[in-house]
Parts: C-alpha cells; structure tokens; sequence
C-alpha cells in the first residue's frame, strides 16, 4: 500500500570545488543534515550546467566529483528543512543558492513480503 503525505525539498545548487574548511561544502551540508536526524540527503554532480555568469560548463567524468556545478538535495518537513537552512547560513554565504518547495511524497513504508 502506498502513502501519500506533504513534505519539503531542499535543494542547494553549489560547485563541487566550493571548499568549507578543508572539506567540500556539498560534504559539510551533508553532515550537517545527518546530525541534525533528518531522514536523508543526496548528493547529484552534473554533467554539464550554467549558472548566474551565464558560461556552460562541461565536465569529463573523471572530474565530476571535483569541479563542475552539483546539488545537494533533502526530503523533509518544511518545518525541519527550515530550521535546518538558518543552520547552514555560514556554508552558504559564499557558497551556493539554496531552493525550498513543498512536494508529496508517494513511498510504501511497509512493503509486504513475497515469501511462501
């Protein structure tokens, strides 16, 4: 049986090379996220992109990880992701965009088992 409830997105647009502390931010956010209990975050490198100074970039795949523009993305109440956005406000001052909106999550939680 699925459900179906009202949650939050966060998605943080940042370059994979943007540093915090000797560690990438995208890694920091990450941490953070998982510190704080929330339910999950994903990071997603890209291919190819464009951002506010309007030049393409395209990355090889060798060098996805390290440069090139990626996203950091969270599923969780608005209430929560907004508490947790005023936590980042120091990676995220010279890092990143940060984008809330609210979404519905359809998942099943309790998949039935297929054994005989």
């Amino acid at each position: 049986m699925a459900f179906e409830e009202a949650a939050a997105r966060l998605t943080i647009h940042l370059s994979a090379s943007a540093r915090w502390h000797h560690r990438p931010a995208y890694a920091e956010i990450v941490h953070r996220a998982h510190a704080q209990g929330l339910s999950g975050a994903s990071v997603f490198h890209a291919i190819e992109g464009y951002g506010l100074h309007l030049e393409i970039h395209r990355d090889r795949p060798s060098r996805i990880r390290t440069q090139g523009p990626c996203a950091v993305v969270v599923v969780e109440s608005e209430e929560r992701l907004r508490a947790f956005l005023d936590t980042l406000e120091d990676v995220l001052s010279d890092h990143g965009l940060a984008i809330l909106d609210r979404v519905s999550v359809r998942s099943r939680r309790h998949r039935p088992s297929h054994r005989a």
